[in-house]
């Protein structure tokens, strides 16, 4: 493998370095990005392909977060932002970017759509009573629909005053790209899994054959597991309301809104958790299921996927 370094220009938000410890070629790799603890779980190789292999990951990682992020002046999204409605030539990461946005707003049928962080000027999730009043919610509508955008590869045109916010599939299409370039660097044999805040994915069982075992996070006690699943290939994604929400007269608001209303969506479960091939299409339905609200389980049934769902009980008597 080729050495890789970490210089200040790979490091611009200035996160600690990624620490690796582990024996017996057993490794695990901590780093913080995307606002996110970041694992990088490695058996079979020896420690310094496993120190490279995370000096690696956390490079990527940063790299995607400085590039994706609605809050680096100047990057890609910054200036997309500040187009001032004229049309601007992207990337081929970023063309990619908007193309599956494109779908999962059409998939969706609008419950998905990356205008809609915006929405953020109205909403502050910080377990507060305070809602924003329904004007300024209404307000904010009238600059959110992707139907509004005009893209075609490789010139995007963002009417004057509308944003892209990529918060909702960067750090799964990033689990997903860290992961297929591990795989391809590491020797042969060598076992990987990387999960970036409870988004992952493996690159197969562990070296020895066995499963990796990962937590489902319990939405009573964000700090404990409600369950142990064993994932042998694939990936896992979780959306839910734990550690964002508001709470007004016994009444709990998540964090997850429609784009069509400003407001959250009713009867949302506490979060989804689905299993599938890749981190981005796991994130993609688990989202996709909260957006349904009452449906999320009949949604997911008609996607003939894993799945598991918290929801509160419901009151005694």
């Amino acid at each position: 493998m080729t050495v890789i370094t970490i210089a200040p220009t790979d490091n611009p938000a200035n996160h600690p370095l990624p620490q690796l410890s582990g024996s017996d070629r057993q490794w695990q790799g901590h780093f913080e990005a995307m606002a996110s603890p970041c694992e990088i779980l490695m058996d079979g190789i020896d420690r310094a392909q496993a120190k490279q292999a995370l000096a690696y990951a956390a490079k990527e990682t940063w790299r995607l977060e400085y590039k994706l992020s609605r809050y680096v002046p100047g990057n890609p999204v910054d200036q997309i932002n500040h187009s001032h409605g004229d049309a601007i030539t992207v990337d081929d990461e970023i063309a990619l970017m908007l193309d599956y946005a494109g779908q999962c707003y059409e998939l969706s049928d609008g419950r998905f759509d990356i205008t809609s962080g915006i929405l953020r000027r109205a909403w502050c999730f910080d377990g507060s009573d305070r809602l924003p009043d329904h004007d300024s919610v209404t307000t904010l509508l009238q600059q959110i629909g992707w139907e509004q955008v005009l893209w075609q590869r490789p010139q995007l045109t963002l009417p004057e005053g509308m944003e892209l916010d990529f918060g909702g599939i960067g750090k799964e299409y990033a689990v997903d790209r860290v992961l297929l370039d591990l795989k391809h660097q590491l020797t042969d044999g060598c076992a990987v899994l990387v999960n970036f805040g409870g988004d992952l994915a493996c690159s197969g069982p562990r070296k020895n054959g066995h499963p990796w075992t990962v937590g489902v996070e319990d939405h009573r006690r964000t700090h404990e597991a409600s369950q142990t699943l064993s994932l042998r290939g694939g990936a896992l994604a979780t959306s839910g309301d734990s550690r964002r929400f508001l709470l007004k007269d016994g009444i709990r608001y998540g964090h997850i809104l429609d784009p069509r209303t400003g407001w959250p969506v009713p009867n949302a479960p506490h979060s989804v958790t689905v299993a599938a091939p890749t981190c981005t299409l796991a994130g993609m339905l688990a989202t996709f299921a909260m957006l349904h609200g009452d449906d999320a389980e009949a949604f997911l049934d008609d996607q003939d996927v894993q799945y598991w769902v918290q929801r509160s009980a419901p009151p005694a008597g």
